[in-house]
């Protein structure tokens, strides 16, 4: 399970911040982002794909093929099997890669997921982890969420 936070970046117009656990957090307190976990989790992906919100309730899934769903189960999104992800319309929105970097929609490197779960932003800031989730899935969640409009 990852919970998430999330704040409007400046610069990439989002970047998501997440804790695993009801109780801990993950994020590091020396970091200016951590400044937003006061607020609370605003969200969380499941190893099932189920995305929630803070009352826990449904609000999406990521389907085993990639498919992104709202809650009423429209389609809002895509991740393909070469890890590029895409909005409702089609439109690539990021990508992931096989090593873990993440990629906006200008090919910039924005984050990147490591093997062991480690959520890194663009300046390989720890920002998260995302254990038992697929590195596909805490990309979307971290780093394109606002994006898909779930």
């Amino acid at each position: 399970m990852v919970k998430l936070n999330r704040r409007i970046s400046p610069t990439l117009g989002l970047a998501l911040l997440v804790h695993v656990s009801l109780m801990a957090v993950v994020c590091s307190p020396s970091t200016a982002a951590a400044q937003e976990l006061r607020g609370g989790v605003t969200g969380k992906v499941e190893a099932d794909g189920a995305i929630r919100n803070a009352n826990n309730a449904q609000i999406g899934k990521i389907e085993s093929n990639g498919d992104i769903r709202n809650r009423n189960g429209s389609q809002i999104g895509k991740i393909e099997p070469n890890g590029i992800i895409r909005n409702r319309n089609g439109a690539q929105i990021g990508k992931i890669e096989s090593d873990g970097t993440v990629r906006n929609s200008n090919n910039a490197q924005i984050g990147k997921v490591e093997a062991d779960g480690t959520v890194r932003n663009r300046n390989n800031a720890q920002i998260g982890t995302a254990k038992g989730v697929k590195r596909e899935w805490a990309a979307v969640m971290f780093f394109f969420f606002n994006q898909l409009n779930l």
